[in-house]
Order: C-alpha cells, then sequence, then structure tokens
C-alpha cells in the first residue's frame, strides 16, 4: 500500500504548553488533527472555566481553523461549583486527575481521592469524563509497576464507586491495563501513543542513556508493546490515538533531572501509520485514529479527508520552541510515511 486516505484524525492527548513555546509548536499538531483535547498541567494549572476560556483564546489566535478542546486540572480543592458550570461550555470537555507527584507539573495534583468525591459524583451526575494519569505515585514502588498498582488499588475501587462515569485511562502502557479495559463496560476507554507502540525499555538505553526518550508512564517491556500494539490494532472502540505529544526545552531534557516527555507532534499519524503496518492492521488505522475517540466523547466525526503516502524522509534534529529549541522524536532517524501536502 503506497497511500492511505483518513477521514481527518483527531488526538485525545496533547501538551501544547502556552506563551511563546506554545505558538511553536500548535502548527505541528493542526497540520494534520482537526481537534485535540489540551492537557491543563501548566504553571500554574488550569482549574477553571475562566482559566480554560482564556487558554483556548491563546491556541485559537495562533490558528482559528483547529479546534481545542479544554480540560480542568483536578485538584483537592475543587468545587462541585466549578464542575456544574461545564455543562454551558461545552469545548470544556473533561477534567484530568493527576495523582500529586506523578508527572510533570502534577504537584497540584490529587493527594487522596476522598477529597474529591463530591466533584466525582458532580461528575457522574453531569456525564462529564475523567481522565487519569494511571500511576501510582509512592516513593517504595518500582516505577514499573506503577501503572499496575495503579489500576488494583485506584482504579478498580473508583469504577465501583463511580460505575456511570466516564473514564478514559491515559497513555496505558502495560498488558495489565489493555486487559482490565477490555473486561470492564463501555464507561472505560484508554489512550495509547505511538511511541509506547514503537518503542519498549530497551530504547531509553540503546547506546548510552536517552533523554529524548524518557516519558512518564515510563517505556516498558517488549510484551507490553506487542499487548498495546494488539489492542490498537484489534477494532476494540475502547481503544483510541491520544499523542501524549509533550515537549520539553532540551536544556530541560539533557540534564541531571531530565523532564518526562516526548515530542512526536511533528510525525504522530506517520508513526502510528508505521504502528499499525508492522502487524499488517493499516485498515485498522481509520477508525483508531479518527472515530473511535469522537464516539466516546460523543462529538460528530470529522468529515475532512488526510492522506499519507509511503515516503521515507528524515526528521530534522530539532525544533523551534519559543526561545529555545525541542529534541523531537526520530531526531535525525528516517521516518516511511509522509501526510500528503
Amino acid at each position: 500500500m503506497q497511500t492511505i486516505t483518513l477521514t481527518q484524525p483527531d488526538d485525545w492527548h496533547l501538551h501544547l504548553r502556552d506563551g511563546v513555546n506554545m505558538a511553536s509548536v500548535v502548527a505541528a499538531t493542526a497540520r494534520c488533527f482537526a481537534r485535540a483535547i489540551i492537557m491543563p498541567n501548566l504553571k500554574p494549572p488550569i482549574t477553571t472555566v475562566n482559566q480554560a476560556i482564556a487558554y483556548k483564546k491563546q491556541i485559537v489566535n495562533i490558528d482559528n481553523n483547529f479546534k481545542p478542546l479544554m480540560t480542568l486540572y483536578l485538584t483537592d480543592n475543587t468545587s462541585v461549583d466549578e464542575i456544574v458550570k461545564l455543562k454551558d461550555f461545552p469545548d470544556i470537555v473533561a477534567v484530568k486527575y493527576y495523582p500529586a507527584g506523578a508527572t510533570t507539573n502534577s504537584d497540584s495534583g490529587v493527594t487522596d481521592l476522598a477529597k474529591v468525591w463530591q466533584v466525582l459524583e458532580a461528575m457522574q451526575k453531569y456525564d462529564i469524563p475523567l481522565l487519569i494519569h494511571g500511576e501510582v505515585t509512592a516513593a517504595t514502588t518500582d516505577v514499573f509497576d506503577r501503572e499496575k498498582l495503579f489500576i488494583e488499588s485506584v482504579l478498580d475501587p473508583l469504577i465501583e464507586n463511580f460505575p456511570e462515569l466516564r473514564i478514559v485511562l491515559e497513555h496505558i502502557t502495560t498488558q495489565e491495563a489493555v486487559e482490565y479495559v477490555t473486561s470492564r463496560n463501555n464507561k472505560l476507554a484508554a489512550t495509547i501513543t505511538a511511541h509506547h507502540l514503537l518503542m519498549n525499555r530497551n530504547d531509553l538505553f540503546t547506546g548510552g542513556i536517552r533523554p529524548h526518550h524518557y516519558c512518564l508512564p515510563v517505556l516498558k517491556r517488549e510484551t507490553h508493546r506487542q499487548a498495546l500494539l494488539k489492542a490498537a490494532t484489534s477494532g476494540n472502540p475502547k481503544f483510541f490515538l491520544g499523542t501524549d505529544s509533550a515537549p520539553h526545552a532540551i536544556s530541560s531534557k539533557e540534564t541531571s533531572c531530565g523532564c518526562a516527555g516526548i515530542y512526536s507532534a511533528p510525525a504522530a499519524i506517520e508513526l502510528y501509520a508505521e504502528a499499525f503496518e508492522q502487524v499488517q492492521a493499516l485498515d485498522k488505522l481509520e477508525a483508531f485514529a479518527s472515530f473511535y475517540g469522537a464516539d466516546f466523547y460523543h462529538l460528530t466525526r470529522n468529515t475532512e479527508k488526510i492522506t499519507l503516502k509511503k515516503h521515507t524522509w528524515k526528521m530534522p534534529s530539532h525544533f523551534e520552541f519559543g526561545t529555545q529549541k525541542v529534541v523531537p522524536i526520530r531526531a535525525e532517524q528516517e521516518i516511511y510515511w509522509q501526510l500528503a501536502k
């Protein structure tokens, strides 16, 4: 197959940053995705409707053809009143739950679910999805087990108490997550990144420590990558595209305590095509990228089309990131599909 034409896809998990840094990276997503769910973990985080509206205006001012779908950052102090407001703001589509300390800019996250119990009740009542970074954060927990233990100790009880709450377990990385999502009802779905479909934990260390391959949840064993690939290409509508593209300046990655995040937007849809081609499942890419996410969020599917062509090209070594530079995934390496102009 030399070309693929798809209904224009959406990115159901995206970090755009803000200010001059955001201005440098919006185009990388807007070149192929019609919409994207924008993560709220800025400094300070987006915790109110007014802040989300202001953030959306910044994005639209950069590209008014791209549609950002906004989220609120759940904290111990989020009020039920703020959740009730969301029924009047259809472009704020979900609330994001970061366990405190789980990843970049998550220090304001939830420390104890008991503190947000009433908020979760309101979200279930008004049918507002909860987006979850699913990792426990205890220092005694092995980093490779954080997702598995979160499912057992937090997610499972959460679903039992809020069976009608729509939940997206974001950027899943393990066979256990695949099996758990598959086993539950259609209120639970999951996003899968291109980098977790294409890389395993060996890629963190090939030729030395690779800071630009460091993300959270961290890359896992090859058996887990294979389980993710099988889920993504299965045709199961519970699994859909979410890049978790997360740019950081070189100075924040190549340091003694590098930030977690992989910048995949410049080749995101191309890399998904590569992953699906690995298992002869290109016929399943359109639904995964363009249909299942929109359906889960109760949004209309896009009608425009994009075309990918089989063409080898080399990813640049870096891109501008405000006044600094960011290294993308596959920097100075080959990509095997390309968005047709």
